[in-house]
C-alpha cells in the first residue's frame, strides 16, 4: 500500500519520475487516452444537447484495471498526464472512468499536477502545488473532438456516394489540403515571364576588382523588368561601353542581425525537416523521447522541455544558465548586457508554457552523444544550440553601398557588400531557408573607395532570367504557412499531414507536396458545396473560439450548436444533389483551375467528338464526347501512357509504376495486369467485376500492394488489411476476416470504411 497514486500517459514517463518520488509514490501509466469515442454513427449525437458516448478501448482495459487495483489502497491520487488540453482530457477521462466503475471512494484527494519538464526539481515544485483538473481545457479539447468526428462522420458518407471512389474528409486537413491544391493550380495557371539584368566588372585605379548592377539609365530607375529581352539588352550594353564612371557616393553603416526565438512546436518541425530532413510526426516523436527521458549513466533524465508548445516564453532560470554557459564557452563579450526576452503571441495564456529548450545546461549535446540515436542526437543538438543562440550577442557587420555614375549623368551602377566584423550569435547557429537564396551580393567584399574615384568598366555581362512558379510546399513551408494562417495548434501539424498522405490525396515527392488527382476532386467538391468550411478564415476563427473556451468565456455546446446548425443543412443540400450534376460541376471547376492548354481537343478516333476532362472513380481523364459510340479516353496526367480503350487489344502499355511498364494482357485464364517483363515480374488477375476496357493504371497499382495493410484499429492496436482470394475482396483483423460485399471497394477502401465493416459485424 502506497498513500500517493501518480498517473501518467506513458511508460517511459513513467519510468522517469517514478525516480524523482519516494518509495511513498506509486507511478503507473494510461498509456494515452484510456477513452473515445467509438468509430461509429452516433457516438456524438446534436439532438441530445451533443452528447458524446466514450467507450474504454479494448487495448486500455487491462490498464484501467490496474490503475482500480492502485487506487483501492491510496489516499491521493495526482494526475500528471502533459500540460495541453489533451493532457488535461486525458487526466478527466482517468477520473470519469473510475467514476463510472465506482473505484474512486469519497475520502480519495484527486489533484492535478503538470510540469513543463522531467527535471527532479520541476517535478517536485509540481507535486508542492498540485491544483483542480481544469474542465476549460477538457472543454476545449472535448469541443474539437466533436468537431472533427461530426465532420467526419457526416461528410465522408456523402463523398463517398457522390463521389464514389472519395476517402473520408476531415475538418482542417480539408483546409491543408486546399492550400497543396491551389498552390498546384498556381503552378499551372502560371505564364514565365522573360527579363535581363546587366551587371558592369570594373576596375579601380590601383588595379582593385568589383562587380556593380546597373541600375539606372538617364536617371530612371530600372525595375525588375525593364529590360525584357536580349536585343533591348546588347542595346544598352553598346550605350553603356565606352562611357567614362566615378564614384558618386559611398554609404557605410553598421547593421546587425538577431537571433531567432527559442523552439516552439512549428519552428522545430520546420527547422528539423530544413537542415535534418524529418517528416513532422519523425521530429514530434524524436522529441517526445527526449522529452520523457533518455538513460544517461544509469540515471533516466528528460533532456528538453514539452515539444506542443506555441510559446517563446524561457524560464528566468533557463536564461540565467544559457547566459553562464555562452559566458564560460565562447567569452563574455558573446553575452548581451541584459538578458533578450521574447514575448509570446499566445492567445490562450492557460497554455502559455515554456518554450522548447534543453532541461540542462550541464549536458551539452556532445557529452551525451553515446548515451542517444543518431537523430535523438541531431534533434537534441539542434534544440541545444537555437537555446543557446536566441541569449547570445547580435552579428555585426559593415555593410557599403557605393554608387557608381557615369560622367554625362546617363547611366548608374550600384555595388553592395558587407564584412563580418562580429559573429555573435553566428558562432552556434544559423537558421535554415525554406527555399535557397540567389546570390547574395551583400556578401561580396569591396575595395576601399572615395567619392570621385575614377573607375573603369572593364566589362559588361547581360543575363537572361525567367520568373519561376512559387514553390510546392515543403513540410516545413507547409506548416508554416498553417500557422500564419492560424490552422490547427501545435499537437495537430504532424497529423495533418500524414492524415493527406495516408488518403492518398497528396504524395511527397522530393521532399516537395502533389496534389493527386483525387485529392483534386474531392477539394472541388468541397469548394463547390461546402465552401465556408474550406475557408481559411473560418477555419482559423473555430481555432479562436476553441481557445476562447479554454480561457472559459464561452460554452462548448454553444460552440457546437452554433457549428452544427448551418454545417448539417450543408450536408442536407448536398444529398440531395444528383450525381451527374455534382460532377458536371467538378470539370468544370478543375478545367479552370488546370488550366488546360488547347481544351478540348479533338477526339483522335473518331474525329468528331472532343475529349473533354472527367473527374472518375479512380482520378482524372480525358473522355470523348461521342460516348457511348466512341468510349475513347486518356489519363489526364502527362506521365502516364495514353490509353484507347476504344480499340483495347490483347496486350497493352497501360502507364509506368516503379520505372516499370504496366501491361494489361489477356492469357488463357483472361485479362491480367503485367509489372516489368522477365521470369520477376508480377502479375495480378484483373478482377472479373471490371471490363477490360475500364482497365487503369491506378487498380493496377492498388492490385500490385496487396496484401495492403489500410491501419490498425484503434481498440487493439491491431493491423487492418486488405487483400483478395478465391471468393473475392476481403479485410482481416485479428485472424477474422470479412468480405466486401461491393467488391469494388478492393480499389477505394480506407482505414476509417474498414473499420465500419468491422464494427457492424461486431455490433
Amino acid at each position: 500500500m502506497v498513500d500517493n497514486l501518480v498517473i501518467v500517459e506513458s511508460p517511459a514517463k513513467a519510468k522517469t519520475i517514478n525516480k524523482y518520488l519516494g518509495n511513498n509514490f506509486q507511478v503507473l501509466a494510461s498509456f494515452g487516452h484510456i477513452r473515445d469515442l467509438p468509430s461509429k454513427d452516433g457516438s456524438v449525437r446534436p439532438e441530445d444537447d451533443f452528447a458524446m458516448d466514450y467507450e474504454i478501448g479494448d487495448k486500455s482495459k487491462k490498464h484501467v484495471q490496474e490503475i482500480i487495483k492502485a487506487v483501492k489502497d491510496t489516499k491521493n491520487i495526482y494526475l500528471a498526464s502533459d500540460p495541453d488540453r489533451e493532457g488535461e482530457a486525458i487526466a478527466w477521462h482517468v477520473v470519469e472512468a473510475l467514476k463510472e466503475r465506482k473505484a474512486l471512494k469519497n475520502d480519495v484527494n484527486v489533484k492535478r499536477v503538470v510540469f513543463n519538464e522531467i527535471t527532479k526539481k520541476a517535478v517536485n515544485e509540481a507535486f508542492i502545488h498540485p491544483r483542480d483538473i481544469d474542465m476549460n481545457l477538457v472543454n476545449a479539447q472535448q469541443a474539437r473532438r466533436a468537431l472533427d468526428y461530426l465532420v467526419g462522420f457526416t461528410l465522408s458518407p456523402v463523398l463517398w456516394r457522390k463521389l464514389p471512389g472519395s476517402r473520408s474528409a476531415g475538418r482542417v486537413q480539408s483546409v491543408a489540403l486546399r492550400l497543396i491544391c491551389e498552390r498546384d493550380y498556381e503552378i499551372a495557371k502560371f505564364i514565365s515571364r522573360e527579363y535581363w539584368s546587366i551587371q558592369g566588372d570594373f576596375t579601380t585605379e590601383d588595379s582593385s576588382k568589383f562587380t556593380a548592377r546597373l541600375v539606372s539609365i538617364d536617371q530612371k530607375k530600372l525595375d525588375k523588368f525593364a529590360i525584357e529581352n536580349e536585343s533591348q539588352a546588347k542595346s544598352i550594353e553598346n550605350d553603356i561601353k565606352d562611357k567614362n564612371y566615378i564614384v558618386d557616393s559611398i554609404d557605410k553603416k553598421r547593421v546587425q542581425r538577431h537571433p531567432s526565438p527559442p523552439f516552439i512546436t512549428s519552428t522545430l518541425q520546420q527547422e528539423a525537416s530544413r537542415k535534418l530532413g524529418f517528416g513532422a510526426s519523425k521530429t514530434m516523436q524524436v522529441a517526445q523521447k527526449l522529452y520523457e527521458g533518455i538513460d544517461i549513466n544509469g540515471e533516466t533524465v528528460g533532456l528538453i522541455t514539452y515539444m506542443r508548445t506555441d510559446s517563446i516564453q524561457l524560464s528566468q532560470e533557463a536564461v540565467n544558465a544559457s547566459r553562464e554557459y555562452i559566458k564560460n564557452t565562447y567569452g563574455s563579450n558573446y553575452v548581451p548586457s541584459s538578458p533578450r526576452s521574447y514575448k509570446s503571441k499566445v492567445k490562450n495564456a492557460q497554455e502559455a508554457h515554456e518554450a522548447i529548450r534543453p532541461t540542462n545546461f550541464t549536458l551539452p549535446p556532445e557529452a551525451v552523444k553515446v548515451s542517444l540515436s543518431d537523430d535523438q542526437f541531431k534533434l537534441y543538438d539542434l534544440v541545444w544550440k537555437r537555446m543557446l543562440s536566441c541569449q547570445m550577442q547580435s552579428a555585426d557587420f559593415d555593410q557599403t553601398t557605393i554608387e557608381i555614375e557615369s560622367t554625362d549623368k546617363k547611366i548608374g551602377f550600384r555595388a553592395v557588400g558587407s564584412v563580418l566584423i562580429f559573429d555573435g550569435f553566428l558562432k552556434v547557429y544559423n537558421e535554415g531557408k525554406d527555399e535557397p537564396d540567389e546570390e547574395d551580393e551583400e556578401k561580396k567584399l569591396l575595395p576601399l573607395l572615395k567619392s570621385n574615384d575614377k573607375v573603369k568598366l572593364s566589362d559588361i555581362i547581360s543575363n537572361q532570367h525567367f520568373t519561376e512558379p512559387p514553390a510546392r510546399y515543403t513540410e516545413a513551408s507547409l506548416v508554416k504557412k498553417l500557422e500564419e494562417l492560424g490552422i490547427g495548434r501545435p499537437s495537430t501539424y504532424a497529423t495533418i499531414i500524414s492524415v493527406l498522405q495516408d488518403r492518398e490525396y497528396v504524395r511527397l515527392e522530393k521532399k516537395r507536396f502533389y496534389s493527386e488527382d483525387r485529392g483534386k476532386i474531392v477539394i472541388a467538391f468541397l469548394s463547390l458545396y461546402f465552401k465556408q468550411y474550406v475557408e481559411y478564415d473560418f477555419t482559423a476563427g473555430l481555432e479562436d473560439e476553441l481557445d476562447i473556451v479554454s480561457n472559459g468565456s464561452m460554452e462548448w455546446k454553444d460552440l457546437l450548436k452554433k457549428f452544427w446548425q448551418d454545417f448539417y443543412q450543408h450536408i442536407l443540400d448536398a444529398k440531395d444533389k444528383k450525381n451527374s450534376d455534382i460532377i458536371e460541376l467538378i470539370n468544370e471547376n478543375l478545367v479552370s483551375n488546370l488550366a488546360l492548354k488547347d481544351y478540348p481537343k479533338t477526339c483522335p478516333t473518331c474525329g468528331a467528338g472532343k475529349l473533354h476532362l472527367r473527374a472518375g472513380k479512380f482520378g482524372l481523364f480525358y473522355a470523348c464526347s461521342n460516348y457511348p459510340t466512341c468510349k475513347t479516353t486518356e489519363p489526364y496526367s502527362s506521365d502516364k501512357a495514353k490509353v484507347n480503350l476504344g480499340q483495347q487489344d490483347n496486350n497493352k502499355i497501360i502507364g509506368k509504376f516503379d520505372d516499370e511498364d504496366v501491361w494489361l494482357k489477356k492469357g488463357p485464364y483472361g485479362y491480367y495486369f503485367q509489372l516489368g517483363e522477365g521470369k520477376n515480374c508480377k502479375r495480378s488477375a484483373l478482377p472479373k467485376f471490371v471490363a477490360p476496357e475500364e482497365a487503369n493504371l491506378e487498380q493496377a497499382i492498388r492490385l500490385f500492394s496487396l496484401p495492403l495493410t489500410l491501419g490498425e484499429h484503434p481498440k487493439d492496436q491491431k493491423l487492418i488489411t486488405l487483400n483478395t482470394g478465391r471468393f473475392g475482396p476481403f479485410i482481416a483483423h485479428d485472424q477474422k476476416f470479412f468480405s466486401l460485399k461491393k467488391k469494388e471497394e478492393i480499389f477505394t477502401i480506407d482505414l476509417q470504411r474498414a473499420l465500419n465493416i468491422i464494427d457492424s459485424h461486431v455490433n
